[in-house]
C-alpha cells in the first residue's frame, strides 16, 4: 500500500450543453480514493452519482464537458490524456460495472469469449492463458460450473448471475479502481447480499479501490470504508462511515435516514419524515445552499447568499459538511412530527384465499413450441385471509409466485384449483372481462414502474377521469371532474396538475397519480406491486406515508408485495413469505421478525442491507440460484440452499413437502425442523445497546 491516493478528483464542475443552455450537473465535487479503499457516493436521482464517474471515465457522451477542476489518476491528470493513454486504462486499470448487466454483455457471444477478450486485447496475453484467467475468474466470483458457464449465452443465465459475469469481466485486468453504478438495483435481495459480499471478497484479494455508486445507505455500510452524499450536483457531506452515519452534521444526510425505515421506526408512533418539496432542476438551482428551500434549519438572508464552501468538522477523520450552521443546530434532537390518528383495528375478513393452485403449461421448446408439455406451477396451495383496515406483506424473491397471485386476483389470470373469495363471492374463475363493475372497482393495483402506467398522450386529470367512468362514479363530467380534483387532493398533489401530461411529473408524482387511479372506485382492497422500489427513498417515504393515510380514512385492505423487509417492517400488520410458489411462513410482523423462523425468512432477514451501525446482523449467506418452477427439487422446495437441513433426521426435506405447521396465535411455517430445533434459533437482527 502506498500513501499516494488511487483517484484524486478535486474541485470538479462537469456541464452539459444543449441548444438553449449550458446545464451544470456537477460543481466544486472533491473525493479522494487511497489504495484498497471504497468510498460510497450516495444521493437520490439526479444528483450528478452517475456523472461523476463517467467524468472519470472520461465518457461525457457529445454534450458532456468538464468545464473544471481536476481528474488524477495515480497521480496522473485524466482531463490531458491522450485517447490512446485513456483507451489503455479504460478496462485494465479503471473498470465500470453498470447497473444492468445485460447492456454489458453481447447477446451472440459466448460468456467465455466475451471474458478472454479482455486481456488479448488490454494485455496482448494467448488464448490458452486468456480462458485459465477467464476460468479463475468465473470460479472467484461463485458461479456453479465454471466451464458451462463459460460455454453458455448470457440469455441462458439468471439475472444475479449475469451480473456476477459482468463483475468477473471488470475483473480480469485485476484493476486498481472498480466503478460500480448501483450494481445490485435489478437483482433479489438474497442475490444482493451474495453479491455484495463477492464484491467485499474480491476487492480484498486483489487489494481493488471501490467507487460504489448507490441510493441504498444500507448497502454503503456494509461495502465501504467512507461515504460521499451529494445533493443537486454538489457533495454536501463527506467522511468515514461511522462520523457519517453516527455525527452527520449536514441537514440533507439527517433527513434521508429520517425517510428511511430502520429498527424502531413505527407507522403509529415514530412515523418516516419525509423531506418536503422537490428536487431542484438543474438550470433553476436556487441562491446559496442547494437544499435551502427544503430545509428545516434555513436561514433566510444567510443561507441563500453566495458560493457555500465545504468547511472541516473538528475531531472527525476526514469529516465535511457543506452547511453554513452546523456548529449551531441540536443533531440529537427528535424530528418534529405531527401526531397522526390511531390506525383503526382489523375489520371482518374481506378476502379469503383457499387452496389456491395456479399451473401454467408451456413447450419444452418454447421457441417452435415443440417437444412435450411441461407444467409450471407458479402457486402452489395458497391459503390466507385479509381483513378491513389491514395491511399483508407478501415477500420473497423474483420467481417466488407473488405477482402471479396478484394477477389471479385482479382476474388478470383464472385459478387452476381452489377458491378465492371476496364478500364470500368466489372470483377466482372469473376473468376481469366478465367481472361486473364492482368486483373491478373493488380489487385495485398500483404498479411497480410508475412510468409504464400512465397513458403519455393523455392529461393526468382525463386518467383519472376515464376511471371513474370505468368504475359508474358521477352523474355527467362536471360530477366526476369534482371527484377527480378531491382524488388529486387526496394523494396531496396540486389541483393544476390536472391539466399536465405525464412527462411533466416526476417518478414519485406519477406514483401518486397511479394511487389516484386505483382509489378512483372507493377500492376495498388494494394490491400494491412493489409500489415504491423504483423510487428515491426520500419519495418512498412520502408515498408510504400517503398510503398509510388513506388506508386510515378508507380502512382498505392493503396487500403490499415487496422483496424490501425493511418497509415491509414498517407498514405491514401480518407477513406471508413465499418462496417457489410455496408459502413458508406466516404470521403478525413481530412473529415473523423474531425466531423461530422458517430458515427461507431467517436468511431473507439476514440478506437486508439495515442503515444503522448499531445493528448486529447474524450472517447468512445463500448458495445457489432458486430452483426453476418448471422442475422444482423434491420434497421441500427450500430444501437445495437450507442451511438447516442436516438436522434433519432420514433425508426427509429430501423426500417429503413439510406439512403446514401451527406455532400459535395464527403463526405458521412449513418446515420438518421439529420444536427442539426451532427453539436454538437465535434473532437474526439485534440492536446493540447504547
Amino acid at each position: 500500500m502506498t500513501d499516494q491516493p488511487i483517484l484524486e478528483i478535486d474541485k470538479l464542475s462537469i456541464s452539459f450543453f444543449t441548444r438553449l443552455r449550458e446545464i451544470p450537473a456537477v460543481m466544486d465535487f472533491s473525493a479522494t480514493v487511497m489504495p484498497g479503499e471504497a468510498l460510497g457516493l450516495v444521493g437520490e436521482s439526479g444528483c450528478g452519482k452517475s456523472t461523476v464517474a463517467l467524468g472519470v471515465m472520461q465518457d461525457l457522451g457529445v454534450n458532456g464537458r468538464i468545464v473544471g477542476g481536476s481528474i488524477k489518476f495515480k497521480g496522473e491528470e485524466m482531463n490531458t490524456m491522450s485517447p490512446e493513454r485513456l483507451r489503455d486504462i479504460r478496462g485494465s486499470e479503471i473498470a465500470m460495472i453498470y447497473q444492468e448487466p445485460m447492456a454489458s454483455l453481447n447477446p451472440a457471444m459466448r460468456i467465455g469469449k466475451q471474458l478472454m477478450e479482455v486481456p488479448m486485447i488490454h494485455e496482448g496475453v494467448s488464448e490458452e492463458e486468456a480462458y485459465k484467467r477467464a476460468l479463475e475468474v468465473v470460479t472467484d466470483v461463485k458461479l456453479p460450473d465454471p466451464e458451462r458457464m463459460l460455454r453458455s449465452y448470457p440469455h441462458q443465465l439468471s439475472g444475479g448471475q449475469q451480473q456476477r459475469i459482468v463483475i468477473a469481466m471488470a475483473l480480469m485486468s485485476k484493476p486498481a479502481l472498480l466503478i460500480l453504478d448501483e450494481p445490485t438495483t435489478a437483482l433479489d435481495v438474497t442475490v444482493e447480499a451474495a453479491v455484495v459480499e463477492l464484491v467485499k471478497d474480491l476487492g480484498k484479494k486483489y487489494g481493488t479501490s471501490m467507487l460504489f455508486i448507490s441510493h441504498n445507505l444500507g448497502l454503503v455500510l456494509e461495502t465501504c470504508d467512507r461515504i460521499c452524499v451529494m445533493y443537486s450536483g454538489e457533495a454536501v457531506e463527506r467522511g468515514s462511515i461511522k462520523d457519517v452515519f453516527d455525527e452527520m452534521q449536514h441537514p440533507y444526510t439527517q433527513a434521508l435516514f429520517r425517510s428511511i425505515p430502520l429498527p424502531g421506526a413505527d407507522k403509529n408512533a415514530r412515523p418516516l419524515v419525509a423531506i418536503p418539496g422537490n428536487f431542484p432542476l438543474p438550470h433553476e438551482r436556487p441562491q446559496g445552499c442547494n437544499f435551502g428551500p427544503r430545509c428545516d434549519y434555513f436561514e433566510a438572508g444567510r443561507c441563500d447568499q453566495g458560493f457555500i464552501p465545504m468547511e472541516q468538522v473538528e475531531g472527525n477523520d476526514r469529516h465535511q459538511t457543506r452547511c453554513l450552521r452546523f456548529k449551531e443546530i441540536d443533531w440529537s434532537a427528535p424530528p418534529q412530527v405531527e401526531a397522526k390518528p390511531p390506525k383503526p383495528e382489523p375489520g371482518n375478513v374481506v378476502l379469503k384465499m383457499d387452496n389456491l393452485k395456479k399451473y401454467y403449461e408451456v413447450a419444452a421448446n418454447a421457441l417452435f413450441g415443440g417437444g412435450e408439455k411441461r407444467v409450471v406451477k407458479a402457486n402452489e396451495t395458497l391459503s390466507f385471509e385479509a381483513r378491513e383496515s389491514e395491511t399483508l406483506a407478501i415477500v420473497g424473491e423474483s420467481g417466488c409466485g407473488k405477482s402471479t397471485f396478484a394477477k389471479v386476483l385482479m382476474g388478470l389470470e383464472t385459478a387452476t384449483e381452489g377458491q378465492i373469495l371476496l364478500d364470500n363471492n368466489s372470483i377466482g374463475y372469473t376473468p376481469i372481462e366478465n367481472r361486473d363493475t364492482k368486483t373491478i372497482a373493488d380489487v385495485q393495483m398500483v404498479f411497480q414502474n410508475p412510468f409504464d402506467t400512465l397513458n403519455p398522450s393523455m392529461t393526468v386529470g382525463r386518467q383519472i377521469m376515464r376511471a371513474l367512468e370505468i368504475f359508474g362514479v358521477g352523474e355527467n363530467d362536471a360530477d366526476r371532474r369534482e371527484r377527480m380534483l378531491r382524488l388529486l387532493d387526496l394523494v396531496k398533489l396540486p389541483r393544476a396538475f390536472a391539466d399536465r401530461m405525464p412527462r411533466q411529473l416526476s417518478g414519485g408524482q406519477k406514483q401518486r397519480v397511479g394511487i389516484a387511479r386505483a382509489f378512483a372506485g372507493d377500492a376495498r382492497i388494494v394490491v400494491a406491486d412493489e409500489p415504491v422500489s423504483a423510487l428515491d427513498v426520500s419519495v418512498q417515504a412520502a408515498v408510504t406515508d400517503l398510503l398509510m393515510e388513506i388506508q386510515r380514512e378508507h380502512k382498505t385492505t392493503l396487500l403490499f408485495i415487496s422483496h424490501d423487509l425493511s418497509i415491509v417492517r414498517y407498514l405491514s400488520d401480518r407477513v406471508m413469505v413465499m418462496y417457489l410458489g410455496h408459502v413458508v411462513e406466516l404470521g403478525t410482523t413481530d412473529q415473523v421478525f423474531a425466531p423461530p423462523y422458517h430458515p427461507y425468512t431467517e436468511a431473507l432477514l439476514s440478506a437486508v442491507p439495515i442503515a444503522d451501525t448499531k445493528v448486529e446482523k447474524k450472517h447468512i449467506v445463500l448458495e445457489g440460484d432458486i430452483p426453476s418452477a418448471m422442475s422444482p427439487p423434491p420434497g421441500c422446495p427450500f430444501q437445495t440452499r437450507c442451511r438447516w437441513k442436516s438436522k434433519v433426521a432420514g433425508g426427509l426435506c429430501e423426500k417429503e413437502v413439510p406439512p403446514t405447521r401451527q406455532l400459535g396465535d395464527g403463526h405458521q411455517i412449513k418446515c420438518h425442523l421439529n420444536d427442539d430445533q426451532l427453539a436454538e434459533m437465535e434473532p437474526v437482527i439485534q440492536v446493540a445497546a447504547e
